[in-house]
């Protein structure tokens, strides 16, 4: 409380902690301790704002996370579960979200005109508001908002061009950076003295989160704009494996030369893409890291707000890494409908598995799912124990080819895309050859184990 209370000492004690209350950063027992102490003072002390550094190791917090059902396309989301903490690693206690620890950067953006990248995972405080409603109401200039894929509120279907616009409830004007460009233009970033990339990230080198990454920070190095990145936990941050990226087959989807699993934050990757040079003419982004607190890799994570219409559910999320090669195959992996990335199926399975769906038009969800309307028969991994893959440390490799040795019609089972989820043309030969998975594995090396290596120079947590 008393870190927060620097940043607006002006305020008087009651109103402060109304506002704070209004924000969730405080609950309503705190702030009345805090209100009854103040009728005893009349004078504010001010603290030396402490500057953030990706460097330090302390981390206190004014807020906490909490679990709300993401309201994004309610309509087709399961109920929420409440948010298990499994304790791997080494470190008790819950992770605290860089967004939470508002006393760590709230000094400084004072005065400073900012952008926001920013989508529906974006929240300060246990009543999980979006991070540019609190800001504003805690007296940040915010100029501009900037939307990835699925768009600022995040009720966009995969892959659907998005459009610039004006937000409705703070009348900020919304730029996409899934539209007509993917990398802000330097009249995008007009006006902008600092720049907060605050989007949570699943670990995968195919969900595009990390391209906007790249993008921005390319855009703010050009233009010399600082880019803070508050730091969130990759639910998925055990795991690194899967080939490394051939280059030649870069897309949007595959933009830098890592596994398909990287086992990285956003913060910790944003210091790879300076590290490594990949930012076009080899620019340097200046960043400031506010980092996870309590938070190590081999944490487990639930995410209070899933970070996409189709990753609806915490399985859907532990299981993707694996699971989304299915993408690059006439497979359905239930879009359209309620458990999208739990189940992948076909009607060419007919009489080979017993489990059925149907995908179904989900406007804002899946507008035109493949197999749409059509049975599908397949597998189903709602219940699939996901420790299973946490204590392998390996992508699951049998589900893919196992359905291709299944599938009826082999010739026709791939789809050009599987090459850029994938980043190669050898894995797609080596199913089709029949290569086991320890043959297949084998073929990754040494470029897997030469990029855990490199990874460690980019960590900030254990």
């Amino acid at each position: 409380m008393q870190q927060l209370r620097h940043c607006f000492n002006t305020i008087p004690m009651n109103k402060f902690c109304t506002l704070i209350i209004a924000l969730g950063l405080l609950s309503n027992a705190s702030a009345a301790q805090h209100k009854k102490k103040a009728k005893h003072t009349s004078s504010h002390t001010t603290t030396r704002h402490k500057s953030v550094s990706h460097k330090s190791a302390r981390h206190k917090s004014t807020a906490h996370t909490a679990v709300s059902h993401h309201q994004t396309n309610t309509r087709h989301l399961p109920t929420h579960r409440v948010t298990r903490l499994h304790h791997y690693g080494s470190i008790a206690g819950n992770p605290i979200n860089g967004a939470d620890q508002t006393d760590q950067y709230l000094g400084y953006l004072q005065g400073k005109r900012i952008g926001m990248v920013v989508n529906q995972t974006s929240v300060i405080g246990k009543n999980l508001t979006p991070s540019p409603d609190s800001l504003l109401k805690l007296g940040i200039i915010i100029k501009k908002i900037y939307g990835p894929e699925h768009g600022f509120r995040g009720n966009s279907a995969n892959g659907a061009t998005i459009n610039d616009d004006v937000d409705s409830k703070t009348g900020l004007p919304v730029i996409s950076l899934y539209g007509k460009h993917f990398k802000p233009t330097a009249d995008d970033l007009k006006g902008i003295d600092l720049m907060i990339f605050d989007i949570q990230d699943v670990g995968a080198r195919f969900y595009t989160y990390i391209s906007t990454l790249h993008y921005v920070m390319e855009a703010c190095a050009e233009n010399h704009i600082e880019l803070m990145i508050l730091d969130r936990p990759n639910p998925n941050g055990y795991l690194v494996d899967g080939p490394v990226l051939d280059t030649t087959y870069r897309a949007f989807v595959a933009m830098h030369p890592i596994p398909i699993a990287h086992g990285m934050t956003i913060g910790e990757y944003a210091q790879m893409i300076n590290g490594e040079g990949w930012l076009n003419n080899h620019v340097q982004c200046k960043l400031k890291i506010v980092k996870v607190a309590n938070y190590n890799h081999k944490m487990a994570y639930d995410l209070p707000v899933y970070p996409s219409p189709n990753l609806n559910t915490q399985q859907s999320i532990l299981l993707y890494p694996s699971i989304c090669l299915f993408e690059g195959t006439v497979m359905s992996l239930g879009r359209g409908t309620d458990f999208p990335f739990t189940v992948v199926g076909h009607p060419g399975f007919k009489g080979t598995y017993k489990f059925t769906f149907t995908p179904e038009s989900i406007p804002g969800k899946s507008d035109n799912p493949p197999l749409k309307d059509r049975l599908c028969y397949g597998i189903d991994l709602r219940d699939y124990n996901t420790d299973l893959l946490r204590r392998s440390g390996k992508l699951n490799l049998s589900w893919i080819i196992t359905l291709y040795k299944n599938y009826p019609d082999q010739t026709h089972f791939f789809n050009a895309y599987f090459t850029k989820l994938v980043g190669n043309e050898i894995l797609r030969k080596q199913i089709e050859s029949g290569l086991s998975e320890k043959e297949i594995r084998q073929s990754w090396e040494p470029a897997l184990s030469d990029f855990k290596e490199m990874r460690k120079k980019y960590l900030l947590y254990e």
